[in-house]
């Protein structure tokens, strides 16, 4: 076999996109998720730092503060079918990072501002008004800025969850995007040809298409000529945060790391090198069955495993 035909049969295949069969038409949803999304949240706009982020709350000011942070090119409606789980004990909060979901974009972008948006949040949704510190639960991405809070802001946090936040060890680092500068998203003529592009990323399988289907509705936003995606698709090169390995074995609030048992990103390697780095009091949750969009694979036994998490934590 040619060399370019051996490095071919290594790629694999794309990964279906889930929506396309469906044609523009919402997938059937089981009871809990409707009932969950009837608990509406209260939507508004933060100002940080010249940027408005959007934010959504549920839940009554003076309970315990839940700040949900979701993970890249995601939106805060990712959390808008799992926080209803907790808003009769707590008063929860989720946004979207600027240059993400109906945020706005920044010029440049970092781990100093995503913990300003992050805090901004704390304080509007009054996530310590009822006299304790908030806790964090960051996804993927969500997870790095997390994270960082942990170290730099730990005086303010009563705990972090970081949800399948894959830090890799030295050497197999993430070493930065390319340099594509002018790049853009991709105008859809119509919704249903958007939606039928829509793939979760890093690629896998789906089968909750009903979840699916809600998350790509509010990825997407009309722009003149069709419909096109919300988030900066130059995020990553304008984009710094110091080395996430070295923050690891200095988090100096409770924390818990959980992640999906199938996850392609979380593979022995990864975790043992997490692991190592960790305080070993961190908690350690893997949830089975699961890749790494945890609260897409398996949405009700993520909500069993945050709630033991936070319940050990009171």
């Amino acid at each position: 076999m040619a060399d370019d035909q051996q490095q071919l049969a290594r790629v694999p295949p794309p990964m279906p996109a889930p929506l396309e069969a469906f044609a523009g038409a919402v997938p059937p949803a089981p009871l809990w998720f409707e009932q969950a999304l009837a608990v509406e949240p209260e939507r508004t706009t933060l100002m940080v730092d010249g940027a408005g982020i959007e934010m959504l709350t549920w839940g009554e000011v003076g309970k315990p503060g839940l700040l949900f942070l979701h993970g890249n090119g995601a939106h805060a409606d990712w959390w808008s079918f799992i926080a209803p789980f907790f808003a009769r004990d707590w008063r929860v909060a989720a946004i979207s990072w600027a240059g993400m979901g109906s945020s706005d974009w920044r010029d440049s972008y970092s781990a100093e501002s995503f913990a300003a948006e992050a805090f901004a949040a704390v304080e509007a949704a009054q996530l310590e008004a009822g006299g304790v510190k908030p806790i964090f639960v960051g996804h993927s991405f969500g997870g790095f800025p997390t994270l960082y809070c942990s170290v730099a802001h730990a005086d303010r946090l009563r705990g972090i969850i970081m949800v399948d936040s894959s830090i890799q060890p030295p050497e197999k680092r993430w070493k930065g995007p390319p340099n594509r500068p002018g790049f853009g998203n991709k105008v859809y003529a119509t919704l249903v040809e958007a939606l039928g592009r829509f793939r979760l990323a890093p690629p896998q399988a789906c089968e909750n298409l009903y979840i699916a289907d809600y998350i790509a509705r509010r990825s997407l936003k009309e722009v003149e000529g069709g419909w096109t995606w919300k988030f900066d698709p130059a995020i990553w090169q304008r984009f710094r945060m110091p080395d996430l390995g070295l923050l690891l074995p200095q988090i100096a609030c409770p924390a818990a790391l959980m992640w999906g048992e199938r996850s392609n990103l979380m593979h022995a390697e990864t975790l043992d090198y997490m692991i190592d780095q960790m305080p070993k009091d961190v908690l350690l949750v893997p949830i089975p069955d699961a890749d790494h969009h945890v609260m897409i694979d398996q949405p009700l036994a993520f909500v069993a495993g945050l709630r033991g998490l936070l319940a050990n934590w009171q």
